[in-house]
């Protein structure tokens, strides 16, 4: 089946639905090295000529090079292959994909549980040469290495191009794109400098909107970037890196008075039906702010920044977000 890359299309909104469970979605890092993953003697079959060694999230793993079975746990990993050309033989039940990645929607796609339930013998049963997990799914790490070299690619927030690099480049090795990750990556730091230089002196607020509540997140979280690696001055200082951000009001983004507010709409994001983002915000308050008065309020995309953050396509995609709203 020929595949169209996805890079450079804006997601709709998409839906899991055991996104649901949102306490378990975060974007942070393993907590300690593990053995080589390639050593658990799983039931793999055989994958491309020789091993190769990669960095990831646990540690580090000896993986088969260029894997015939590779089984994957991350839209944004899930994303990033099918940028990249490469085949998935397994995926987790997902619906209403965007357009880019519908076909793994398809039964042309072994179904292997969720992000967050693996069906551990549905996986065995493919007899992967590779699994791969991140973010939402790394819990299942270790029970999956026990079936197949399994490598974590979650990326660690606080640290967020940096670690993604590493993971990209993890990829490259393994599947032998290593000239295309190379090219990608380098094109995405140059648009990061580009567009840090613009944001001067300006300040931001990323907030996310959820069942009419909202979220607001600063330097080091899950939208962080805007701040660690774009330049966006915070607003507001003090808020929690916690995945869940900390809650908050009308009254704290007027008194943040920033220049530009961002805002995710979560509920968009999983097909959940609920206030949407521009009623929660439509108030005299946030309708006050110096964001609200010069048109600077954002609408994010929610595939790209609260589904797959750390697919190639969305990272470019989030960069030209930002700067196109400091123009």
């Amino acid at each position: 089946m020929h595949r169209r890359p996805i890079r450079g299309r804006l997601f709709g909104a998409l839906f899991l639905p055991l996104l649901l469970t949102l306490a378990a979605c975060g974007g942070t890092t393993g907590t300690s090295a593990s053995a080589a993953a390639g050593s658990t003697g799983g039931t793999g079959g055989t994958g491309g000529a020789g091993d190769v060694t990669v960095t990831h999230a646990r540690g580090t793993a000896k993986v088969p090079a260029s894997p015939k079975k590779v089984v994957v746990f991350d839209v944004g990993v899930l994303a990033t292959l099918d940028e990249l050309g490469v085949r998935v033989s397994g995926v987790p039940v997902v619906e209403n994909l965007p357009d880019g990645l519908a076909e793994y929607a398809t039964d042309a796609y072994p179904k292997v549980g969720s992000l967050f339930e693996p069906d551990y013998e549905k996986v065995n049963a493919l007899e992967p040469d590779l699994i791969v997990v991140a973010g939402r799914s790394s819990a299942a790490y270790p029970k999956l290495a026990e079936i197949a070299p399994t490598v974590d690619l979650t990326v660690d927030n606080a640290h967020f191009l940096t670690s993604l690099r590493q993971r990209a480049e993890a990829l490259g090795t393994i599947f032998g794109k290593q000239a295309e990750v190379a090219r990608r990556l380098d094109a995405i730091d140059a648009s990061v400098t580009r567009v840090k230089a613009a944001a001067g002196d300006r300040t931001g607020l990323v907030v996310l909107t959820t069942g009419g509540k909202i979220s607001a997140y600063g330097p080091g979280s899950r939208f962080g970037l805007v701040h660690d690696a774009l330049g966006v001055k915070p607003a507001a200082g003090g808020l929690s890196t916690d995945v869940h951000g900390n809650a908050v009001s009308a009254e704290f983004i007027a008194k943040a008075d920033p220049d530009l507010l961002y805002v995710v709409d979560r509920d968009s994001a999983i097909g959940q039906d609920g206030a949407a983002a521009k009623q929660v915000l439509d108030n005299e308050l946030v309708n006050g702010t110096k964001a609200a008065k010069n048109g600077k309020i954002v609408y994010l995309d929610s595939f790209t920044w609260y589904v797959a953050p750390t697919a190639l396509s969305s990272v470019e995609a989030m960069i030209k977000a930002v700067g196109d709203s400091l123009s």
